[in-house]
Formats: structure tokens, sequence, C-alpha cells
């Protein structure tokens, strides 16, 4: 059943309005002529913006916070079931769904929706194709995972005709969604808490791309293991692409990089050159995210001349390989890298880039990834000249006392030889590095907890 109408607005009430992604999804629906309410634990500038419109935000999890008049009540997935606001809509009758599911809803209204999904990737994908849209003028409506500053964030607010949205697997979130259009980066195991095997994993992507409607396309890379078995059933056509192999049907060809590391590269249809292509972003990995995005755009019509300008402007979103500051000489880089895959592929891009020496503080993320990867995890971090280990972001879950940082510390030392330190706490971390970086070292820190911390401290 479809709860969010924009053809009959009603009075939506957010459990957890203060997210970034709910707090854009709270003020498309005020736009539409929703009555739009919410609760959160804590003001803050998103919520501010939000009252600011006329929203109400409330600061507590109460019961009474569910307004009478209420229809529909949505909550992120971080609300537990014993939320307060969610029993007494329960209670009242009042349907309740995820963002997922209200993300799914508003989808129908649109003409195209571009869902971008995969293990690495989606977030600089969807913000290459954003940036393409927005270049050839169709105006698009936007979800994006990290702040893009060409759009003030996470979301933008456009027309009914185009919607671009990262679809994240995790939780099957991305099965709720109406794509009529996909890009698949790569599916790697991930997410195993939830999956448990990478064959549930790639069942998943399998049961999305099963959403795709007959006129629809789906974009994959070429690399993707027993792809074209994987998604034999699909009702739309696919479209290859790859960066390194020139049998798909888009490729890469005539690489270079720029000493930053930034690439140029001639796109390939078949055997045709199309065009040229040069980025303002680090990393092979991110000739193969404009390949791809540069696959679908021209499937869509658009003009190469905006693909091209589309992918130059893209210059990064927050937290993906984000230029900080300086600190005794040295560059500051964050990363929000936390998969070997993608960890590897950020310190390749360091590794290349004007340095003296290259630090990297890690912040493992989840027990659970951390176990599952700790091997592949040690690897990638033995790519630096020195490693400094931080203590594990818990997140969702609980410390089973099996894995630390300290562990990891002490088998990168034993396994590569590499300069390696842990501290316990993040003064501590701040307090050696100031004493260690100089002038012409890079320092990343990486990770999908609060890392970047540490850095934002060392520039204050």
């Amino acid at each position: 059943m479809q709860y969010i109408d924009f053809n009959n607005p009603c009075h939506v009430h957010f459990i957890g309005i203060g997210g970034i992604s709910m707090s854009g999804f709270a003020k498309l629906l005020h736009n539409k002529g929703f009555i739009v309410t919410g609760s959160d634990m804590n003001k803050s500038a998103l919520t501010e913006e939000l009252e600011s419109l006329g929203i109400t935000c409330l600061y507590s999890a109460k019961a009474e916070n569910v307004p009478e008049d209420c229809n529909v009540v949505v909550y992120t997935a971080a609300i537990k079931e014993d939320n307060p606001e969610l029993l007494e809509a329960k209670r009242r009758g009042i349907p309740a769904i995820d963002r997922a599911g209200m993300v799914g809803d508003i989808m129908l209204h649109y003409k195209r929706n571009i869902s971008i999904a995969g293990t690495h990737g989606k977030t600089t994908t969807t913000s290459m194709m954003s940036l393409i849209l927005l270049e050839a003028g169709l105006d698009p409506t936007v979800s994006v995972g990290g702040v893009l500053s060409v759009i003030g964030g996470q979301f933008r607010d456009g027309s009914l005709g185009n919607m671009v949205i990262e679809s994240c697997e995790y939780t099957d979130s991305f099965l709720k969604f109406h794509p009529t259009h996909a890009i698949i980066t790569n599916i790697e195991a991930e997410h195993l808490d939830y999956f448990k095997t990478l064959e549930n994993e790639r069942n998943s992507y399998k049961k999305f791309t099963d959403l795709l409607p007959k006129d629809g396309v789906l974009t994959v890379e070429k690399g993707i293991p027993d792809y074209d078995t994987l998604f034999k059933d699909v009702k739309c056509p696919i479209i290859t692409y790859s960066a390194t192999d020139s049998s798909a049907d888009y490729s890469a060809a005539d690489i270079t990089y720029d000493d930053y590391d930034m690439g140029s590269f001639t796109l390939m249809k078949g055997g045709t050159p199309i065009g040229p292509i040069t980025l303002s972003v680090v990393g092979a990995h991110n000739v193969s995210n404009a390949t791809g995005t540069a696959a679908l755009a021209l499937e869509l019509g658009i003009p190469f001349e905006a693909i091209q300008k589309g992918l130059k402007k893209y210059t990064g979103t927050a937290r993906r390989f984000e230029k900080k500051g300086e600190v005794n000489g040295a560059l500051i880089i964050d990363d929000y890298a936390h998969h070997p895959t993608e960890m590897t592929a950020t310190l390749e891009a360091a590794l290349k880039y004007p340095h003296k020496k290259l630090w990297c503080v890690f912040q493992p993320h989840t027990y659970s990834r951390t176990i599952s990867f700790k091997d592949e995890i040690c690897k990638a971090l033995s790519l630096s000249d020195a490693v400094i280990m931080v203590d594990i972001y818990a997140a969702r879950e609980k410390d089973p006392g099996t894995i630390s940082s300290k562990m990891i510390a002490d088998e990168i030392k034993e396994k590569f030889g590499t300069e390696v330190y842990y501290f316990s706490s993040f003064e501590e971390t701040e307090k050696f590095l100031l004493s260690k970086i100089s002038k012409g070292d890079l320092l990343i820190t990486m990770g999908a907890g609060n890392v970047v911390k540490i850095g934002e401290d060392l520039l204050k």
C-alpha cells in the first residue's frame, strides 16, 4: 500500500527528523503540501532549518509527540521497537513505515528513477550522475549518502522528471525502491552481520534488478563475478562497463593521471571513441565510477558535452579523500573508507599523491566487519608508511571481546613489519601526531565512524 501520495497530501510525523537524510525528505514533503512534524533527541542546524520553514520539531521521545491528526509515521532504521512514539502509532492504528518504505512511495511520483547500488562507489557515482543531470538542465531530485557541496548537502528537491538516489543494500532497504534505471558498481562481501554470506547478498542484488521495468536500463561493472548469470532474467537491457576490460560495452582507454593522481581517459563505446573525459578526483576507482556513470548517461540520451562538464565539476563529497588542511606543513585528508577494498583504493591513490611520509589513522567500523575482514584490513593498512590504530567504532553492535584495534596493530607489525601504533583515546593520538608529522607528510584519517574528529582537532 502507498502511504505517501503527492496527489493527496496528509500529515506525516517523522521519528528521527534531525537525520540528514530524513530532514531532506521532510523538506520535500513540506514543499509538496504535506503537514510535517517530527521529533529528535537533539536540536541541530538541520532541525533549526526545518523549524524556520514552519515544521514543528520536538526534542524528546514521548507518546504525546504523535499529533492527534497524524496520518502516517515515518521512522529511521535506528529507531527501536520500544520507541514510545512508534508504540503510540501502533496503539492508535496509524500506519508506520521505515525510511526506505517512504522513499519507495516517493519514487512512484517520478518519471525516471536512477538508483545507484554497489558495495563501493555509490556516493561518488550518485554525485557524478547528479552533476551530469544538472549540467544537462534536467533539474534532478537527488538523495546522496554524502555531503555534496553543489546541492548544499545530501538532498536536492528538483522536478518530477528525474530522481537520482543512492540505494543501499543493508537490511534489503533497496528492495522497497522503484528504480527505472540502475548502476551496480560492484558486489563484494559486506554487511555480513545481516547477509551472513556473499551468496545471500548477491541474491538481494538479483531481487533489486528484478524491480527494473522493460524500458529501463541496468548498467553493470563487468568485473562482477558471473554477472551475466546473476542477472540473466532481468527484464530490461543490460549495459556493461569497465575501466580495464575493453570488451565491455563502454570502457576507458588512454588512461593517464596527473601529479595528484587525477585521471583522464577516452570513453569508448565498443571500439569507437566517444571523447575525452578529465576528472577532478583521484584514483583508478574513480575512473571506473566515471565510466559507468557516463555509460548510463549516454544511454539516457544526455549530450556528451554535459557528461564531460558534469564529471569535470565533480570535486568529491565530504569524507571522500577530502582535503581538510595543513598542520606542521603536513596535509590532512579524511576518507570514509572502512571496507578493505575501499581502504586499498584510497591508500593506493595516496601513495601516488605528493608526500614524504604517508600516515594513516584508522578506526575500524563495527566488530563484525573487523572480525570478517581482519586479514584484508591488515594487508590494506600495510600500504601506509605508518599506521595508527584507534578503538573500533561500535555503531549498532556490542563488544564481543574477541577483536580489538590493538590486536589489529599487533598483527600488522608481525606480518608486514609496518611502523604501527595503538592509542586508546583521540587525545593521545592527536598529541602523538603533533609531535611526529612534519612538512611534506600526508596524514589520512580513515573510517566510517568519528575518526574525522582527529584531523579537525589537529587543525584547531
